[in-house]
């Protein structure tokens, strides 16, 4: 959830029980069983802001109806995609560059002004392949696999940066009654059918993995990227369809794929990169303490830093994740055996301006809009943090951190 939504007042409720609290809790922090002295009628409830935001994004999603025909009879023509290929090989330096944001799909301003400095970096970095970290189209996700929100949202901001986008799903592309609670996975599948259509979308499953070669007949990949969904673990309502519960066959299914996928990988750098982070001295904190929560199944996020300490850690040389509206480029630490969190989630929003945590870091920035370019090759890693001003559309390079030593080559 953003820095200016609602987060649950107590963890593993459902939906409908958020929804049912007694609106005093929104004006005095207290459930309906503590009543307070002259609460009643007091603000607004939090069901009428939440209704109202469901309801709205359900009208706006009926007003751009010719485009969203357009696109279904494109895609119902069962025409192939002229898709942006995947980079085949590294650029004339030895490198593969790409471009990393996430958090962008608002719409407003901020995105296109952001897409718009990065378009300017890609073109004089050689960028191939772009990651979209999560919370691609902001506040509920599509309403179908024809959503007119996947062209002013995505489409639109990043003409130019003709590239794949290597996409995963983030907890306000999976809302369910409440925008942003990740309630309802399965509305990830219309991104997934989205990817068929799109040039630029590249989703050929929930969860999925991606190697870019060293080039014809040179052996092991430079990089391979892991893309997982970590909302059923990281939601902030309990889930209630038995196959996306935290313990349930989906998220069994996603734990076995990738402990097997990291295992058999020859690359020599190995990325996980899904939504909510692992590590992170934003806003809304580390797995298994989200928003100040560490009970419960759900809301604190411990069945994902579960994920990440038994399945990444020690494993991958990165993790890097969305969800804060922040950039952080985190140090290694005790727990993470060797593994960096990078945390980039500013390219359509920006945080608070302070740090919430102390996690060692190398860089961070918790005020500005921004993004990152990648450049790796086989014996060197580096990450460029660009902050953007909107006004101007400009960007500005502010950090630079350079890894030469991957995990696979330290083991």
């Amino acid at each position: 959830m953003c820095d200016d939504e609602y987060t649950p007042p107590r963890p593993d409720l459902t939906e409908r029980q958020w929804l049912d609290l007694d609106d005093s809790i929104v004006t005095t922090g207290r459930p309906a069983a503590e009543p307070v002295a002259g609460a009643a009628g007091s603000g607004v409830g939090r069901r009428t802001v939440l209704g109202g935001a469901v309801a709205g994004a359900a009208a706006l999603a009926l007003l751009p109806q010719a485009a969203q025909a357009a696109q279904a009879a494109r895609a119902a023509s069962g025409a192939p995609v002229d898709k942006f290929p995947l980079p085949s090989r590294p650029g004339p330096g030895g490198s593969y560059a790409v471009l990393v944001t996430g958090d962008a799909g608002t719409g407003n301003e901020a995105q296109y002004a952001v897409a718009e400095a990065a378009r300017k970096v890609c073109r004089t970095e050689g960028v191939g392949l772009a990651i979209g970290l999560g919370d691609n189209l902001y506040e509920n996700g599509p309403e179908s696999a024809h959503d007119d929100e996947f062209h002013t949202k995505f489409e639109k901001p990043n003409t130019g940066i003709d590239v794949p986008w290597l996409m995963v799903l983030g907890n306000h592309d999976c809302s369910g009654l409440i925008p942003g609670s990740g309630g309802d996975p399965s509305r990830g599948d219309r991104e997934v059918a989205y990817a068929t259509t799109s040039r630029r979308w590249h989703m050929p499953a929930r969860y999925y993995s991606t190697a870019l070669p060293a080039g014809p007949g040179r052996g092991a990949p430079v990089v391979e990227f892991f893309a997982v969904d970590t909302n059923p673990v990281a939601s902030t309502v309990t889930q209630l369809d038995p196959y996306f519960r935290w313990d349930g066959p989906y998220m069994r299914e996603q734990r076995r794929w990738l402990d097997s996928a990291l295992t058999a990988s020859r690359a020599t750098w190995k990325i996980v990169i899904g939504h909510h982070p692992y590590l992170n001295n934003g806003k809304h904190g580390s797995a298994g303490s989200y928003d100040g929560f560490t009970i419960g199944h759900y809301t604190s996020g411990v069945h994902l830093r579960e994920l990440y300490e038994e399945v990444v850690c020690g494993r991958a040389d990165l993790i890097l994740s969305g969800h804060d509206h922040t950039q952080q480029i985190l140090e290694p630490t005790k727990r993470s055996r060797g593994t960096r969190q990078i945390v980039c989630g500013t390219a359509g929003k920006k945080g608070d301006g302070k740090a919430h945590d102390d996690q060692p870091a190398r860089w961070q920035d918790f005020g500005q809009h921004g993004f990152m370019v990648m450049k790796v090759s086989t014996g060197k890693l580096t990450i460029d943090a660009y902050t953007v001003d909107v006004a101007t559309a400009t960007a500005t390079r502010v950090h630079r951190f350079t890894s030469t030593s991957a995990l696979r080559a330290r083991s």
